[in-house]
């Protein structure tokens, strides 16, 4: 197993944050599968908000999926985050706002856990805050178009204990959210349990 500097677990429902310096790695882990995590990036001391655009990064790659080796951009179109390993499926989806409480309201279900307010609260417990809540990288997430353009939301395909890894490009703080979306099939109707791991190296 790869020697981690880091481990930190993301309870279902539930986010965390983490930081990582330039050219240090960021795994995340689907401890138990089908579960789907709202993966978020900020540059470090970046007053101004700079973070992982999904916007920006489909036109750096003209991509409507990351590939293996891809870089995703921030809003200022830097490279922030590299795709280098992923034993998943490969479904990341880039299309999908996070959840947040209006969401969950149009859906009748005021008050249900989001993912927006989990980034919020984890910048919180880090001292930080951020300006707008960022689209962000959906991993594990299967999103699918039909002939007509609709979209057709499926439910993670991840097995336990599969993975995808980023190098950061940037000193950055990243943050993950175990999507705690029980209303759709996404995560199979049962949030679970999502690790994430800050690592030196990957030998």
């Amino acid at each position: 197993m790869t020697p981690t500097a880091e481990r930190t677990l993301v309870p279902a429902r539930s986010g965390r944050a983490v930081r990582v310096a330039r050219g240090e790695f960021v795994r995340v882990t689907d401890l138990e599968g089908g579960q789907v995590g709202d993966l978020f990036a900020f540059v470090a001391g970046e007053k101004s908000g700079e973070h992982l655009s999904a916007a920006h990064t489909r036109t750096a790659t003209s991509r409507l999926w990351p590939a293996l080796g891809e870089t995703f951009v921030t809003d200022r179109r830097r490279p922030i985050l590299t795709l280098v390993e992923d034993t998943s499926p490969g479904h990341h989806d880039l299309l999908i706002a996070a959840c947040d409480p209006q969401r969950y309201a149009g859906l009748g279900a005021p008050g249900h856990p989001s993912c927006a307010e989990n980034l919020t609260a984890a910048l919180a417990s880090v001292g930080l805050s951020a300006p707008v809540i960022p689209q962000p990288v959906n991993v594990f997430m299967r999103v699918q178009a039909d002939h007509d353009g609709r979209l057709d939301w499926l439910p993670a395909a991840t097995s336990a204990g599969d993975t995808v890894t980023f190098r950061a490009e940037l000193d950055c703080v990243v943050v993950l959210s175990a999507c705690p979306q029980d209303l759709t099939v996404i995560n199979g109707a049962n949030p679970t349990d999502l690790a994430l791991d800050v690592l030196e190296d990957l030998r």
